[in-house]
């Protein structure tokens, strides 16, 4: 396919994006936007990365979809600003993909991205316990983390190594997991310790702390290359 056969698909995902519900309508026009200057200056396949992370985030919202409205945590139609915070960074490792260490900053930035969303969707069904102090809190505490909720961000984090090998994108599996893994683990970590420390007294939006631990994945991927 062209590239503009790429763009024609990505503006096609956009409006279903937006129809389904997933995203407002000034999020799925930034999703376009990131997306098409992504297949120019990366590719198609690094574009598909960020899919792979969207349809992940997608699905595991759905996940214990009564409980979480019954508790108050459920998150549905995601706005502009989820599209950036969690995106921005991928979008710039990815627009200078062609020096290496961009590579594994691109793939750090994403398992962050999945491994956040993944433990906080699946985590917030179970007593979380804040991760300054172990101390039990609600569900959808800022800072609060889970076993089960960090197995399934670590797993989501290797899922985005393992297609960061099947698209092309890193040559090597192994090594492809490696840096999804321990990047994409560090980076929820570090957005949990940002939540518990910053968010709950609001220093910083729910936005911030989600650039703060893609931008921290970033980086331990570019140094994992």
């Amino acid at each position: 396919m062209l590239n503009w056969e790429y763009v024609i698909l990505c503006l096609v995902m956009g409006l279903l994006t937006y129809f389904r519900g997933a995203l407002d309508l000034l999020g799925s026009l930034f999703m376009v936007a990131m997306g098409v200057i992504i297949i120019f200056s990366a590719g198609f396949n690094w574009l598909l990365l960020i899919l792979i992370f969207l349809i992940l985030g997608f699905a595991f919202t759905k996940y214990e979809h009564d409980y979480k409205k019954e508790i108050g945590v459920y998150e549905g139609k995601r706005s502009a600003k989820n599209v950036i915070s969690n995106g921005i960074v991928p979008f710039v490792m990815a627009a200078f993909g062609y020096y290496d260490g961009f590579v594994g900053g691109f793939i750090g930035s994403v398992a962050t991205a999945t491994a956040d969303t993944l433990a906080s969707e699946v985590g917030v069904v179970k007593t979380p316990r804040l991760i300054t102090n172990l101390k039990k809190v609600s569900p959808g505490t800022d800072g609060g983390i889970s076993i089960v909720g960090t197995a399934a961000g670590i797993i989501g984090a290797g899922a985005i190594g393992v297609f960061a090998y099947l698209l092309g994108i890193y040559p090597d599996p192994l090594i492809s997991l490696k840096i999804a893994v321990i990047s994409g683990t560090v980076g929820c970590f570090m957005d949990s310790i940002l939540g518990a420390v910053l968010e709950r007294r609001n220093y910083l939006s729910n936005e911030h702390v989600n650039l703060l631990a893609t931008l921290t994945g970033a980086f331990i991927g570019i140094i994992l290359v």
